[in-house]
């Protein structure tokens, strides 16, 4: 199968304003990819739109929150008033939730879920037809090695990227032989904010989450930077599944192998 050509398309990127999001939209636009680029934080693309300004892109700033069902369902039009097509589509916007099941609310639980999950498949139902469109599309959905692995106090979290992976998998037998691909993403630990701006449940202690955070400090190391490009390069190999990482490479593989018993191993690796 040929490679998929980024040069020229047009691509619409959630959660462009930090993290991976950003690097995605850095690396998209240097291959000559325009960009549709939204956030809840709508300043945070500002700095990011300076930056690029100067490759003479299409590049368009929109402020959204993909768990507003309204603002999902405006948000194709808005685009389209920017942008001849859609070609791509990188649903990126993602949050955590600190906490054992019985440590989280139901309504964090559900916050959770609304961003992860729901806003995805939002995502996903809104820009659809409009990659159906064209001859040569792709869909990107970022889950996790969570999606793959499972970890205590992890409970959201997990379930949300198991419903992730397990969305992106019927949708690519779907689309078999459409003009529309479709990779679903599995980064390890990132060095991103997502474990610092995370909510925290409200049965989770201060001891518990200043270790909790200590461990994640360790474990988020990868810069973005070079996760986005580890995406990036599979999107134009046109991958199924991306695994963003050398401790995600290896989580898989220990998965496959030790589909119960892997857990009591990254327990003792990590001390816990």
């Amino acid at each position: 199968m040929s490679r998929l050509t980024l040069r020229g398309k047009t691509a619409v990127v959630t959660g462009a304003g930090s993290g991976i999001g950003r690097e995605l939209a850095l690396g998209l636009a240097a291959r000559g990819c325009h960009l549709a680029l939204s956030d809840i934080r709508p300043a945070t693309l500002e700095p990011l739109a300076a930056e690029l300004a100067p490759l003479g892109l299409r590049i368009s700033c929109h402020a959204l929150d993909v768990a507003d069902r309204a603002q999902v369902a405006a948000y194709p039009e808005l685009v389209m008033a920017a942008h001849p097509s859609v070609d791509l589509l990188f649903n990126n916007a993602g949050v955590a939730l600190a906490g054992r099941f019985d440590e989280v609310s139901e309504q964090d639980f559900e916050w959770l879920f609304s961003i992860n999950f729901h806003g995805l498949v939002r995502m996903t139902r809104a820009f659809l037809p409009l990659l159906k469109e064209r001859p040569d599309a792709h869909l990107v959905n970022i889950a996790s090695i969570f999606s793959i692995l499972t970890a205590a106090g992890q409970s959201a979290y997990c379930s949300s990227k198991f419903a992730v992976r397990g969305f992106s998998n019927v949708l690519r037998q779907e689309l078999e032989g459409s003009s529309v691909g479709v990779s679903v993403v599995c980064p390890g630990g990132i060095a991103t904010r997502i474990a610092v701006d995370a909510r925290v449940g409200h049965g989770v202690s201060a001891t518990d989450h200043a270790a909790n955070m200590k461990r994640s400090s360790k474990l988020l190391s990868l810069p973005p930077e070079k996760a986005a490009e580890t995406i990036l390069s599979g999107v134009e190999r046109r991958k199924a599944r991306i695994l963003v990482g050398d401790d995600a490479k290896a989580g898989a593989l220990l998965e496959r192998l030790m589909p119960i018993r892997y857990y009591s191993l990254m327990r003792g690796l990590l001390g816990d």
